[in-house]
């Protein structure tokens, strides 16, 4: 089975200590292809850097929320740089978070609407990154347009009463290892009633990661002692994802690659294969 993780960040200096072995058993359990996302004007070289050693990668540029109030003058021109320079990248990780600390959701709102605007402007994908801000969120999407090839809101936590409308904005809507945690039960049903051709899975790795008891590839941070995201984990959204739709794994490894193929990988943008 070829799976492909839609969002994940394998150039962030916890993983680099882990990462050759950390690689090597992620394709062994199917991991084939992934979407790399900057978070900041300060990790994109690293993205640009990771995703030239690792041609089976696709590189995402944008700036995360959280790092919306560092942001310097020059950020549109880099952003634009950058796309223009690669054809598979796409706009990510954007979005509106009213959970992180002294959030300033006007400023936020600002950034995400512009960010959005060059992803439709250059006809890329875009991650959205979305904690507690859904309405906010409904809103911006109301008034500034999606691009028409489709975006990613990933690991999706909102109501369920929301997927109709972000699906017909355009969104996908991408299944997490950190569903499996029995307190997110809801979430994991939630996928009941997204349409199937807009379902994907991601790890967030080195983030988001399973309940302990569950996590078949426990890794930890060398630095800090706390627990990482294994991007093997990739297999564990695929089979929660699968008891959840009432599918077998092959089946929904069928689907979800093919629905990365069709948001990040359709026409000349990035692989075919």
């Amino acid at each position: 089975m070829k799976l492909c993780d839609a969002h994940c960040h394998l150039h962030f200096e916890s993983l680099t200590p882990w990462l050759p072995e950390a690689l090597e058993t992620a394709k062994g359990a199917g991991l084939a292809a992934a979407v790399v996302n900057g978070t900041r004007q300060g990790d994109w070289a690293q993205v640009t850097a990771f995703c030239s050693r690792e041609n089976w990668v696709l590189p995402a540029y944008g700036i995360h929320p959280w790092h919306a109030a560092g942001r310097g003058g020059a950020w549109e021109k880099e952003l634009n740089a950058l796309l223009e320079a690669s054809p598979s990248a796409s706009v990510g990780e954007i979005g509106l978070d009213l959970w992180i600390e002294g959030h300033d959701l006007a400023d936020q709102t600002v950034l995400f609407r512009r960010q959005l605007a060059i992803a439709r402007e250059h006809r890329r994908p875009a991650t959205v990154h979305c904690v507690r801000a859904w309405e906010p969120l409904r809103q911006c999407l109301k008034k500034e347009a999606a691009p028409d090839c489709g975006f990613l809101i990933h690991a999706f936590a909102g109501s369920e009463d929301l997927i109709p409308f972000f699906a017909e904005c355009g969104a996908y809507f991408s299944f997490s290892p950190s569903f499996l945690a029995e307190k997110r039960q809801n979430r994991r049903q939630a996928f009941r009633r997204i349409p199937r051709k807009r379902i994907l899975i991601e790890t967030d790795a080195p983030d988001l990661g399973p309940p302990p008891e569950l996590n078949p590839y426990p890794l930890t941070d060398a630095w800090t002692g706390k627990p990482l995201n294994h991007p093997a984990n990739l297999r564990l959204s695929l089979e929660w994802l699968a008891a959840v739709l009432e599918l077998s794994e092959e089946e929904t490894a069928g689907l979800t690659t093919g629905n990365w193929r069709r948001l990040f990988g359709s026409g000349d943008f990035g692989p075919s294969e």
